[in-house]
């Protein structure tokens, strides 16, 4: 075998090592994670909290480090989209928690609208989580 045939064979067993490593990163990405409530019944009032965890789909484990930079909460569930409350963001001592507060002034159904960067990935996460505020 001379130095010029071993080159093409050379090159096909790289890029059928290479491959397969590139097409399981091309299916990763946003739509593979996703927020879910802490609690799905949140105790209405001025500072009522909200805590959202951050789920790789894939693996299960919790995601640190999001940048959430739009959040909205309002009562769509119950046919009242448009009586939404202030909300802020709080520290979480938990990895992979969230934590909200907002001025829940009624019992009743409520949706909470999230807007976060991943770290490591293309796109925008948008997740519209339900709950129920109880007196």
């Amino acid at each position: 075998m001379t130095f010029f045939s071993l080159k093409p064979a050379a090159a096909a067993a790289l890029a059928g090592l290479t491959l397969p490593a590139l097409s399981t990163n091309a299916w990763a990405g946003i739509q593979d994670y996703e927020f879910q409530l802490v609690r799905r019944e949140i105790k209405q009032g001025g500072e009522a909290e909200i805590a959202v965890r951050l789920i790789d789909k894939r693996s299960g484990k919790a995601v640190s480090d999001a940048v959430i930079f739009a959040q909205r909460v309002d009562m769509a569930p119950d046919g009242m989209e448009m009586m939404a409350a202030p909300i802020e963001a709080v520290p979480s001592s938990d990895p992979g928690v969230y934590r909200f507060k907002a001025q829940i002034s009624m019992a009743g159904g409520w949706r909470l609208s999230l807007g976060a960067k991943v770290q490591g990935e293309m796109g925008t996460l948008e997740n519209k989580l339900e709950f129920k505020a109880i007196p």
